[in-house]
């Protein structure tokens, strides 16, 4: 039921249950999951380093009624330790309102939106990997052609693997193959 994916051309892979298509989107049930490579910011300490993300997240999308549901420590990432630097991972989840593309406030579905930061601190980089599960589903959205509005059916209910465990999945399945993707050479 999943498989392991190759990204940035099979320098790093995650694993995807196989309902994700290639843009990492489950249309049929409104998911998706992100994978970023952004500059590492020291200024941020690693505890609380995933829910300042989720906060500048909600920000950058205009997001409204922001809840922090939970938030995770600090837990070392051994596989992604480069030159003996540590790599550390911290989580976080919350809940809000955005609309999807250039579509107004009227059109807000509330989602459970998963974070996790890798900080790969050997190589200058903080990788988000960002999980979207709708909850709400307004009439207005473009999302309400395809999934219809109201409550989201449950991943269970529709005989899909939850969301939350495929933010696990994609999360502890991370692999670094290829050190050059960050400008660096084999640890």
């Amino acid at each position: 039921m999943s498989h392991q994916l190759p990204l940035f051309g099979g320098k790093i892979s995650i694993m995807f249950p196989n309902r994700f298509q290639e843009v990492f989107a489950d249309p049929s049930r409104d998911e998706s999951l992100i994978v970023e490579l952004l500059e590492y910011k020291p200024d941020i300490a690693d505890n609380g380093s995933a829910a300042w993300f989720l906060q500048d997240l909600a920000n950058e999308q205009d997001a409204e009624g922001t809840v922090f549901i939970e938030q995770s420590g600090v837990l070392e990432a051994p596989g992604l330790m480069y030159n003996n630097i540590p790599a550390v991972i911290t989580t976080a989840v919350g809940q809000m309102a955005i609309s999807k593309g250039r579509q107004g406030r009227e059109a807000q579905n509330i989602v459970k939106v998963y974070l996790a930061n890798l900080r790969i601190k050997g190589v200058d980089t903080d990788v988000l990997i960002t999980a979207y599960e709708p909850i709400v589903i307004n009439p207005f959205s473009e999302s309400a052609n395809t999934v219809g509005a109201g409550m989201a059916v449950p991943a269970a209910q529709a005989g899909c693997i939850s969301m939350d465990e495929v933010f696990k999945l994609a999360v502890t399945s991370f692999k670094v193959y290829d050190w050059s993707l960050f400008g660096a050479s084999r640890p």
